[in-house]
């Protein structure tokens, strides 16, 4: 069974920095690529950062400089670096997988082809 469980959100002032992990288990996770989406109360959910099986990496605009997603295989474990946070990062962050992933696919900022989905974790930034 797949599972991805999300931590580290929490609430932070403006210019703080948080760090999210994503632990996977149910699959072959080098197999995988990754990435996190977030979703704000009202506003449909938006990719924020992408990995692919050789860990190349795609940003939506409004992160670029700020984070940085990562991945550890030998610990099935996915990331994301957030510097210099803002109000408007605030939202429910989730980690999607897609499995299967072929070996030549660039990172997906798309949530149509990821097929699990963890349960998010909320970051709240205040001015």
């Amino acid at each position: 069974q797949v599972q991805l469980v999300e931590s580290g959100g929490g609430s932070v002032q403006a210019g703080g920095s948080l760090r999210l992990s994503c632990a996977a288990s149910g699959y072959t996770y080098s197999s995988a690529c990754m990435a996190w989406f977030r979703q704000a109360p009202g506003k449909e959910r938006e990719g924020v950062g992408a990995i692919n099986r050789r860990s190349a990496t795609r940003y939506a605009d409004f992160v670029k400089g700020r984070f940085t997603i990562s991945k550890d295989n030998a610990k099935n474990t996915l990331y994301l670096q957030m510097n210099s946070l803002k109000p408007e990062d605030s939202a429910m962050y989730y980690c999607a997988a897609m499995t299967g992933c072929a070996w030549y696919l660039e990172p997906l900022l798309g949530p149509a082809m990821y097929n699990y989905w963890g349960q998010g974790t909320q970051v709240a930034v205040s001015s």
